[in-house]
């Protein structure tokens, strides 16, 4: 399902990030790095708290704006219940949507507010999702204390923070349209193979946005998906049915994965995509070295219930299109 925007902008981000990812090629992007996972705070969990407000305290700083005169923040992370969006953005806006989306939810959440506001219900939105390693992993596969074994295949989930602004207010970056992708099942159920398991999400949305739009590749400077992970780019280069030059995926691009080893495949979860999206694609589209940019954002649909069940693993794709004014 497809959706076509007008007059809805894209006026500022912000990224925050961990020590892995503020080690990476992409450093120079984001507005704020830590240098330790617990980030000041006591546990990992009110550290990805204190991640998803300091992303929210700099945007607003950046935008000129106050948290009364945001009219909606949609927000979404990994934790149960996704707590850390609930706890970081208590305060700011004057209404709140949740999402789960995965690591799907950046686009998710861009998606849900450049609708709201295709109604005049909204006039200015905040989008924000958050990770963090040790949460995620404890969640849903392994404490990282224990030191388990990972295959080549695992992705590291991304820890940081990232929000971006929308609003009706021209500037150099528009939201074009939209994608709405739908939940698919490939029979896949290793959680150390995400890129397996959402490479079928990005084929069908992807498939979609083409017959929906009457586009091609060609008309996009970049297609970006997120995130598959060295692998998972591959599966969807050998399969796709259109020829993809112009692709490249945020999992790989977040980290230098000849040097930093202990990423494996790549980088994974919420933060992942919007890292690279609102950090250096959002830099480029405002410097119009990119004019018109795809971003499709993944997500594998679990839990620790279904994985412990032995169920597969659901994923979704989401796109949407940033264009350079």
């Amino acid at each position: 399902m497809t959706f076509y925007y007008k007059d809805i902008y894209l006026n500022e981000t912000s990224t925050v990030c961990g020590p892995v990812e503020a080690d990476g090629p992409l450093r120079k992007y984001f507005d704020k790095k830590y240098d330790d996972m617990y980030m000041g705070e006591k546990s990992f969990e009110k550290a990805e708290v204190k991640l998803v407000k300091d992303a929210l305290s700099i945007l607003l700083r950046k935008s000129g704006n106050k948290k009364e005169d945001i009219d909606l923040v949609v927000g979404g992370d990994l934790l149960n219940q996704i707590t850390a969006s609930t706890y970081g953005t208590c305060g700011v806006g004057n209404g709140f949507v949740g999402v789960y989306g995965a690591c799907s939810s950046s686009v998710l959440g861009m998606i849900v507010a450049s609708n709201f506001m295709s109604f005049d219900n909204v006039e200015k939105a905040i989008v924000e999702v958050s990770s963090h390693n040790c949460c995620a992993e404890k969640q849903f596969r392994n404490p990282v204390e224990y030191g388990a074994p990972k295959k080549d295949t695992a992705t590291f989930t991304s820890t940081g923070a990232a929000a971006c602004l929308l609003s009706k207010e021209e500037c150099d970056v528009r939201v074009e349209c939209a994608t709405l992708g739908k939940i698919v099942n490939y029979s896949q159920s290793d959680v150390n193979d995400m890129g397996r398991v959402m490479a079928p999400a990005v084929y069908e949305t992807l498939n979609t946005h083409f017959k929906e739009t009457g586009r091609t590749p060609e008309d996009y400077d970049l297609i970006l998906t997120g995130d598959l992970g060295r692998y998972g780019k591959e599966i969807i280069k050998e399969y796709i049915d259109y020829d993809l030059t112009n692709y490249n995926d945020c999992g790989v691009m977040l980290y230098d994965l000849d040097r930093q080893k202990e990423v494996h495949a790549g980088g994974s979860g919420p933060v992942c995509s919007a890292l690279v999206s609102f950090g250096m694609i959002y830099s480029k589209l405002k410097e119009h070295k990119y004019k018109r940019v795809l971003l499709v954002a993944t997500g594998a649909l679990f839990s620790p219930t279904t994985i412990h069940q032995k169920e597969d693993i659901y994923s979704i794709a989401h796109a949407i299109s940033l264009e350079a004014v």
